[in-house]
């Protein structure tokens, strides 16, 4: 998130002597992405986080491909995702290409261990449960409709208060930003964002532990799992600051900006990554001219899939979904209204629907846990009963 932040207690200039009240030194670890040009923080440990007890046997958690060049419309049961105690087992790839992957987790429980994306940030979407996310740049508590914005290479822990929990899950392998223009060439979200820096929650206790002992932390590179054994607890840290820090931003926080006539899905969108966005559909009024359809007009997806994760009200484009389901429209042939959405519409003053949209700009691929929670033959919707729609 491209704003400052800090935490604890940091001394006054970067990359010099801090001891700590028994003489000895800080530990300073500087934190960041893109090499030293993306964004970074600086963290002061007690102890070296370089220090490794054990390396344990790694374990692979590569998704298995199950349609590769895919063009079908498809909709799935996100419910069906069976729950799981565990974290890391809880988590189902969907979906995926080479700048990101898409899931669901239902985990049950807070894990022992510690976990560590290195090849990806995190986008976590809430849509059932509630806890804290734990890291080492303090604590973040979370509930529904948040989304969890978790930088690369952050050592966290989901502590759950709740046991029916469900996640939508998007890695993405290049930065997760706010829009561009959204912001001023200094960062600062502008006047007519639909959300600025006040609606960001970001870690605002932070708990140093100073504790020896063994501590697991699972560490995720390239679709493979490494669990590595530290000596000491891994959020150690006296004060940090900087850029680069995980944050949480409610859906129901999102803004909805209107118009006399019918607006392009961009208007919803709340989170730009590499060749793909995060839109957000929250209640809103519609469109006001006179004569406007609010639901959208047909569109040929022809550089983008579309995936839409449906949250909670009546989406007023469907027919039959509900809370939970996932719809993919594919790039390459056009998709609109589901039949009767259209005259639907017409006339109605106000939608109550949430959902999150993800937009990639590369084709996706499908993968075999995605197609055990396929409702079939869903490309019929729009030829109800074998009869062609006018």
């Amino acid at each position: 998130m491209p704003f400052y932040h800090k935490l604890g207690i940091i001394p006054r200039k970067r990359h010099v002597v801090f001891r700590n009240p028994e003489g000895g030194l800080y530990q300073e670890e500087l934190v960041g992405t893109q090499g030293f040009s993306g964004m970074s923080a600086l963290a002061y440990h007690l102890h070296a986080p370089t220090q490794i007890r054990a390396i344990e046997s790694p374990y692979p958690v590569q998704p298995k491909i199950a349609i590769e060049n895919n063009i079908n419309p498809l909709k799935f049961e996100g419910f069906a995702v069976p729950p799981v105690d565990d974290y890391i087992d809880s988590r189902r790839v969907l979906f995926l290409n080479s700048d990101m992957a898409i899931g669901l987790a239902a985990p049950t429980a807070t894990s022992a261990y510690f976990f560590k994306n290195t090849d990806s940030d995190e986008i976590i979407f809430v849509h059932k449960g509630r806890g804290e996310l734990q890291t080492m740049f303090g604590m973040v508590p979370f509930e529904p409709g948040d989304y969890l914005v978790i930088p690369r290479g952050t050592i966290y822990k989901l502590e759950w208060e709740t046991t029916d929990n469900r996640l939508l899950l998007v890695e993405s392998h290049g930065p997760v930003l706010t829009p561009r223009r959204y912001r001023n060439e200094f960062g600062q979200m502008l006047e007519h964002a639909p959300f600025c820096e006040r609606d960001i929650k970001r870690p605002e206790i932070l708990e140093t532990f100073n504790e020896q002992g063994d501590f697991e932390v699972r560490i995720k590179k390239r679709n493979t799992i490494f669990p590595f054994q530290y000596p000491y607890h891994p959020f150690d840290v006296v004060g940090w600051d900087g850029y680069h820090y995980p944050y949480a931003f409610n859906i129901r926080d999102f803004e909805p900006l209107t118009g006399r006539i019918h607006m392009p899905p961009p208007i919803h969108q709340t989170f730009e990554g590499r060749n793909f966005v995060v839109c957000s559909f929250v209640p809103r009024l519609y469109d006001y001219h006179p004569e406007a359809i609010p639901a959208p007009y047909h569109h040929s997806n022809v550089d983008s899939d579309e995936i839409l994760y449906y949250v909670d009200g009546n989406f007023m484009s469907r027919n039959d979904v509900r809370p939970g389901q996932l719809t993919l429209h594919p790039a390459g042939i056009p998709h609109g209204p589901h039949p009767g959405a259209i005259e639907r519409s017409i006339g109605q003053k106000e939608t109550g629907e949430l959902a999150v949209m993800i937009d990639p700009f590369n084709p996706l691929m499908v993968t075999e846990d995605a197609l055990k929670l396929e409702v079939e033959d869903y490309y019929r919707v729009w030829y109800e009963n074998g009869v062609a729609q006018d």
